[in-house]
């Protein structure tokens, strides 16, 4: 990416965390409250029934311009009015915002957080009326065998049915769900993966796969793929040696297909990511593989957290020490100030770490947005900064089965017996989330940082089999840490987990 696309990449940015700062500033009271309510009452344009919030930001961003009802014209130009104001207030270009808000995506994401608003005020941490995002694992089929795996790839379930699928897009459709990663397993060996894919784009819904790449070593398959409606493509590579990564995926020659996926995701204009699982194995080798990402082209980059949960759970000493963490999250702070590709992390402590080492300059407020100016930025942090289990995102197994995070296999319901909406928001667990006052360990819940990191609950649940006690990674649970080094993790029985009640 060069110099000037890269600022102008910033200064978009920049005017989203403009969009939330203006959520603060002028949605905090009832009135306003009231008038929300009212804008979220569907209205009929061109044979299609929408939110009147959705036809006000479209018209503002010069997406609807013709076939609007009077009345939904003169509100459109009222609220365009207003927006214009509340931004240049914010000292925010309006043609960033514009620009961001023609995408689909992210004005389902304005209407869910002023849904959220109107129905229940605007409280720190925001307990937001449906998931941001939703990691759904779309199947335990797999073509490798990590040693690391989440999920016990290759396990039988029932998964659900193809029109079971369409279903639950259509109910996510109507939370007003932003976006849904397609996981597993490995979704795009399965034969209902492009429809589905489809049927996201089509509601407008932003489309994401996580994928080991190997089936994207076919360029005719990623171009089936973009045609579907695929925007965001996340490939894992746990090395930058061929070698190292093929034991880590129990595959003799994956790096290779796996690179060439990549390099075609890039070809064809895709957001194109690497995701790196960082352990023992690879903690010597992130810089190169920061410098494998850019020689890659791609976007982004994401160091995700280990958590020994399903194969894992039988490798954790694998995992990094507090220190270890510790030293890896610095690293990364230091290398998001001077590389052009953006550098992510699942670590919540990540959010600690970058207000330390730049001096409060840069902050991360949750793992899907890198680092940026700390500035008006701050109104973004107190309402969705850490841990995002539970609370702006979940997961859906292959069965149906819901868990607050596909790191933490703690079922909440299944949507063959429950709504989605239901468990989403009436389930104990998942409200406990939202409070971090509800935290059990002695020092998660104390840290003055709880509130932008929280610790990784899915940690928290596979280390003590209390998704609200301390994660042991953070150096700030060194003593926890090594108190487990002696010990051995808590290894909750899998009928307690089955079972787990809130």
């Amino acid at each position: 990416m060069s110099a000037s696309s890269l600022e102008i990449e910033k200064e978009k940015k920049h005017g989203l965390s403009g969009v939330l700062a203006f959520f603060r500033l002028f949605l905090g009271n009832r009135a306003t409250r009231r008038i929300i309510k009212s804008l979220l009452k569907e209205v009929e344009v061109n044979g299609e029934k929408r939110p009147l919030l959705d036809i006000c930001l479209a018209y503002f961003a010069g997406v609807i311009k013709k076939g609007l009802p009077p009345m939904a014209r003169f509100i459109s130009e009222v609220f365009s009015g207003w927006l214009k104001f509340a931004l240049a207030l914010l000292r925010t270009d309006d043609k960033f915002a514009k620009e961001l808000l023609a995408d689909p995506a992210t004005r389902r994401g304005v209407i869910l957080v002023f849904k959220t608003i109107a129905l229940n005020g605007l409280t720190i941490p925001l307990p937001f009326e449906a998931p941001f995002f939703i990691v759904w694992n779309f199947t335990n089929m797999c073509n490798l065998r990590c040693i690391h795996c989440y999920q016990r790839a290759g396990a039988n379930v029932r998964e659900l049915t193809y029109e079971e699928k369409l279903k639950l897009v259509d109910e996510l459709d109507k939370m007003f769900v932003c976006g849904v990663a397609l996981s597993g397993g490995e979704p795009t060996i399965h034969p209902h993966f492009l429809d589905i894919v489809a049927e996201i784009s089509r509601r407008g819904m932003y489309a994401a796969v996580a994928t080991n790449g190997i089936a994207l070593a076919d360029m005719d398959f990623v171009r089936k793929m973009k045609k579907a409606g695929m925007r965001y493509v996340e490939i894992s590579l746990d090395h930058s040696k061929p070698e190292i990564h093929d034991k880590f995926r129990g595959v003799p020659g994956a790096w290779e297909k796996t690179v060439r996926g990549i390099q075609n995701c890039v070809k064809e204009g895709f957001f194109t990511a690497i995701a790196t699982t960082v352990t023992k194995f690879n903690i010597d080798d992130v810089e190169n593989m920061i410098d494998l990402a850019e020689d890659l082209g791609v976007r982004r980059i994401v160091f995700f957290n280990f958590v020994p949960v399903g194969r894992g759970r039988d490798n954790y000493k694998i995992d990094l020490t507090p220190e270890e963490r510790e030293e890896f999250l610095k690293l990364l702070a230091r290398e998001t100030r001077r590389r052009k590709i953006e550098i992510v992390t699942t670590a919540p402590q990540y959010g600690r770490v970058i207000l330390q080492e730049t001096e409060g300059e840069l902050a991360a407020p949750t793992h899907f947005v890198p680092a940026l100016k700390l500035g008006i930025y701050k109104a973004a942090i107190e309402f969705i900064g850490g841990c995002g289990a539970g609370r702006v995102y979940c997961a859906i197994e292959p069965d149906g089965t819901v868990t607050p995070c596909v790191f933490m296999p703690i079922p909440r319901g299944n949507i063959r017996e429950r709504s989605f909406y239901e468990i989403w928001k009436y389930d104990e667990l998942m409200n406990k989330f939202r409070d971090r006052r509800t935290f059990t360990g002695s020092v998660c819940s104390r840290c003055k940082y709880r509130d932008i990191c929280g610790g990784c609950r899915a940690r928290a649940f596979s280390y003590f089999g209390d998704p609200l006690a301390d994660d042991p990674g953070c150096i700030y649970c060194r003593a926890l840490y090594y108190k487990i080094v002696e010990e051995g993790p808590a290894r909750t029985p899998l009928y307690e987990v089955i079972s787990w009640k809130y």
